[in-house]
This record gives C-alpha cells, sequence and structure tokens, in this order.
C-alpha cells in the first residue's frame, strides 16, 4: 500500500503560529498552534524577537508529527507564510542583531517623510508601484541607519518573520515575491529586486535575501533543523509566500474577479488581477500573488481583530472567565453581546486606529477612539461600536477596489470575524454583497501547504492546488445594508474631524520622548 504524501503549511503570525499537515486530495489531517506576545517598548513600536517565531515552529512541529496521522516519512514539503513587512536584521554568523520590528510597528513616520521630500512620492511609485508607508521594510531600515548605527554597521543580511524560520530550518536566506512586495524594494511589475529604489534609499541590496517564485523547491532541511523539529533532513522548503498571498491561495482567491475580506489581527481586503495594476498614488497595495505572472490589489486595516482583542483583554474579563467556565471561545461571548445592541449602537462610533492606520488613511498619528457616547451607552454598545468601525473601515478599502473597476460579485469571508454568524451579517450589508466562507478557516497556512504541495509536484499548479476548496455559510444582503451609508459617513466624518487632533498629540509626544532622551543621555 503506497504512503500518504503530506505537505505541511505554517503561517508566522503576530501573535501565535499555526501549522497543518494537509494530504494529496487537500484534507488537513493534523493541526497545531501556539501563541506567544510581542512587546510594545513605546507607544506605536512593536517588537518580537525571532527566536521565538522558531521556538514556537520546533514546539508546533513536534505536536504535529506525533499526531497519529502524521508520520514524519510521509512529509514530502514545507511552505511557509507569515506576517509581512517586518524587518528581521542578522550578524556574519546568522544571529538577530536585534528584536524584529514588526508590520504595525509606527516608530518611522518622520523618515518616511524625510524620504518623500528627497524622493518624491511620484518617483517611489514609479519604481514600485506603491507608496512609501510606515509599516512596509524599507523605512525600518531607514530608522535604523538614523538611530542604531552600530546595527547597521554590523548587520549581514535581512529578511522578513517567515524567513528567519527557514534560515533555522535549512540555513538558507531565501524569500518569495509575494512577501518582498511588502518591503518597498521590490520591481512589482517585472518581480525583481529594484536597484533603482534600494539606491535611492541609500540600501545596500547585499543585504537582501535571494529572490523566488512562491513555488519553486528553494531549500532543504538540513541536519539542526531536523534534529530541533522532527522534520527529515532533506524535506522540501518552497519559498512561500506572505501571509495574505498565501491567505488568498487557501481560500481559492486565485484568479481574476475574484475577492476576499480577511479579519485577522488586521482587516484586509484582497483582489487578484491578472497583469499589473498599480493604483494613482498607490492608495492601495499592488502587489505580486503567489502565483507567477499573477498580482492583486490589497487594502489594510491595522487593527481589526486586533481591536476586539485589545478590548476583550482590557475590558471583557468577566465574560472571557465565563467562556472558560462554559468551555468556549470568549469571542462568542463577547459578540453575543455585541448583537443585542442596535445597530449604530444610539450614536457611539469607534475608530479602530490603535496602531495608526494604512488604508484609506496612511496615518500613522490615528489612535483608536471612542465618539458619540452617552449616558445611554452600555458596554454592549461600545462592543458592537467596535465591530461596526471595523467594518466601516473595511467597507472602505473595498470602496477604492471597486473604484480601480475590478469585478467583485461576490466575497469570500475568511479569519476569526468570519466565524462568527452576526459578523458575516455585518459585513455582507457593509459590502452590498452576497459573501460565503470555506470550510478551511486557517487560510494562511492552508495556503502554505497548497504551494509546498506545487512545489514537491503533488498538484501541477496552483489552480489545480485550490480546484476542491468550496464555499460554506453563503450569506444574503439583510435590511440593515440601506442603513450602512449614513452609518460610513459618521464614520468617514469623525476621521476627518479628528485628523488635525491626532497631528498634534503625536508631535507633542515625539516632542516629549525626545525631552526625555536627552535626560537620560
Amino acid at each position: 500500500m503506497k504512503r500518504p504524501e503530506l505537505c505541511i503549511g505554517i503561517d508566522v503570525g503576530t501573535s501565535s503560529l499555526k501549522a497543518l499537515a494537509v494530504s494529496r486530495d487537500g484534507a488537513v489531517v493534523a493541526t497545531a498552534s501556539i501563541e506567544y506576545e510581542f512587546d510594545s517598548p513605546r507607544p506605536g513600536w512593536t517588537e518580537t524577537h525571532p527566536d521565538i517565531w522558531w521556538r514556537a515552529t520546533c514546539e508546533a512541529l513536534r505536536n504535529l508529527t506525533s499526531h497519529e496521522a502524521v508520520r514524519a516519512g510521509d512529509i514530502v514539503s514545507v511552505g511557509l507564510a507569515g506576517q509581512m513587512h517586518g524587518l528581521v536584521i542578522v550578524d556574519s554568523d546568522n544571529r538577530p542583531i536585534r528584536p524584529a520590528i514588526m508590520w504595525n510597528d509606527q516608530r518611522t513616520a518622520e523618515v518616511c517623510e524625510k524620504a518623500q521630500r528627497e524622493i518624491t512620492a511620484a518617483e517611489i511609485w514609479r519604481l514600485t508601484g506603491n507608496r512609501l508607508l510606515p509599516g512596509f521594510t524599507a523605512p525600518k531600515l531607514l530608522w535604523l541607519m538614523q538611530h542604531e548605527s552600530e546595527t547597521m554597521r554590523i548587520a549581514k543580511r535581512i529578511m522578513l518573520p517567515k524567513d528567519y524560520v527557514r534560515l533555522r530550518l535549512t540555513g538558507a536566506i531565501h524569500t518569495d515575491m509575494a512577501d518582498a512586495s511588502g518591503t518597498l524594494l521590490l520591481d512589482c511589475e517585472n518581480r525583481r529586486w529594484s536597484k533603482e529604489m534600494c539606491e535611492a534609499l541609500s540600501i545596500d541590496d547585499a543585504l537582501l535575501p535571494e529572490l523566488f517564485e512562491s513555488t519553486t523547491p528553494s531549500s532543504r532541511v538540513h541536519d539542526d533543523g531536523a534534529a530541533a523539529t522532527g522534520l527529515p533532513v532533506g524535506t522540501i522548503v518552497v519559498a512561500g509566500a506572505g501571509d495574505q498571498a498565501a491567505q488568498a491561495v487557501g481560500t481559492g482567491i486565485t484568479s481574476e474577479g475574484s475577492v476576499a475580506c480577511t479579519v485577522g489581527t488586521s482587516g484586509v481586503i484582497f483582489a487578484t488581477t491578472n497583469e499589473w495594476r498599480p493604483t494613482p498614488h498607490g492608495v492601495l497595495h499592488s502587489f505580486c500573488h503567489a502565483i507567477p505572472n499573477r498580482w492583486h490589489l490589497m487594502g489594510v486595516t491595522l487593527s481589526a481583530g486586533g481591536s476586539l482583542r485589545w478590548w476583550r483583554d482590557a475590558m471583557c474579563e468577566d465574560l472571557v472567565a465565563s467562556a472558560r467556565t462554559l468551555g468556549v471561545d470568549p469571542y462568542e461571548l463577547i459578540l453575543k453581546q455585541a448583537e443585542s445592541a442596535p445597530f449604530g449602537c444610539e450614536g457611539a462610533l469607534f475608530l479602530p486606529y490603535l496602531s495608526g492606520e494604512r488604508t484609506p488613511h496612511a496615518d500613522p498619528n490615528a489612535r483608536g477612539t471612542f465618539v458619540g457616547i452617552s449616558t445611554r451607552t452600555t458596554r454592549a454598545h461600545l462592543t458592537r461600536a467596535i465591530v461596526e468601525g471595523v467594518t466601516c473601515s473595511l467597507r472602505e478599502v473595498l470602496a477604492l477596489v471597486r473604484q480601480t473597476g475590478a469585478r467583485a460579485d461576490r466575497i469570500r469571508l475568511s479569519g476569526g470575524g468570519a466565524r462568527n454568524r452576526f459578523w458575516r451579517q455585518l459585513m455582507t450589508d457593509a459590502f452590498d454583497l452576497p459573501t460565503a466562507t470555506v470550510e478551511q478557516t486557517d487560510g494562511a497556512a492552508y495556503g502554505a501547504a497548497l504551494i509546498a504541495g506545487v512545489g514537491a509536484g503533488l498538484w501541477s499548479n496552483i489552480d489545480s492546488a485550490t480546484a476542491h476548496i468550496k464555499e460554506s455559510n453563503s450569506t444574503r444582503v439583510g435590511p440593515d445594508a440601506a442603513y450602512f451609508p449614513a452609518l460610513a459617513r459618521r464614520y468617514a466624518h469623525a476621521y476627518s474631524a479628528l485628523a488635525p487632533w491626532f497631528a498634534e498629540q503625536s508631535a507633542e509626544q515625539s516632542a516629549q520622548s525626545r525631552s526625555e532622551q536627552k535626560v537620560l543621555d
């Protein structure tokens, strides 16, 4: 009897790592998940030591290979996905020099402004098809060049979060086109590093990892990686993809006209295109897909599920305790309470800018804000206001995608928000389009596994690997759709009114930080 062939998908997330094993028929046979924390040493800063991701990888893979349905000898390939834009920087011994600066870190606002004065936004857009945003990788390098010159003096190579796991697993310093798109150092149209952009920013392109298309079997598990994880020596490791492109593969968003909305820590609207289609002024990200000769448009709400997680930890201790007693997910109780409040929350509104914002407002100074609170406001109102605020933000992003002429007949929802019936209906009404989920909810890890399977020859290409993906939880537009335009206008007006105050507060905090640093020096 022929032994099964399994491919492994690993997703290096913001607050957890997921690994799963997938068989040739596309079935998930085992999963493992490890949670971890990240640090915020200053307001707007987020960091994680890369070895936290590696330890989580080792634990997850050990758990996976101990599962009765998974034998290490049956594993033929590994695919990596992970949070985009983060900066890992290593020395000549491939050891991290400092904690990784993460995707939602906003410390680079000033260096972005300086860079755009020197290069111009139009030139950056010409070279990359995108705009210079604080969360991207290149500005993090500029910040280190300005503030941590010693770090840059001993820096040998840089890489993205998932690629540090690859380094520990295989010894190779590689990345893929989709993840590299988010560095702002890639010529996305021609799918190569942009020497012109590196020169414009005075970044040494020798620091950059070697580039591959996502399905390329670019490296293999070496002795140390095998000893740490339980994977067989020599197992193929494909180039993989950034989490959003991998998520798109895992949910079948692979052809022109297919659109997805993912609500995880961040919220993402993702539309596949068959040609390079940068948007004016880079208002949407225009990145390479995980599929050769395909690209995608993407807009990001930085704190989507992250806003609800903050609320859970800060204000819902009793519901978390009740959920533990009942043996249910605490978000089930939190969202049930949100559903009990009326649409529009009787005027209460939440702007989900806990880590600044990216789309449509490229504003690192923006902060999470409740407005319109009255004596009638309850916790249920505020909880629903968070969900409605995140949904309004995603609605704004979808409107920008539609303005490009991209077709959107229906939307596939995924991530934590898609698991809840109430939130699914809210998004359906906000988008004014039918929505559906797919059976596999761990989209990025699942997509990474399918990409790995293509690299190992289990499937001939991504289209054949995703042919089995089927929709479920179809949701039709409901009566609340008629009220969303008015709510969305209130949401947009609230940001416009508060934007100058956000900028003023940020300037005051920066001045205070500089003053405190002088005292320490």
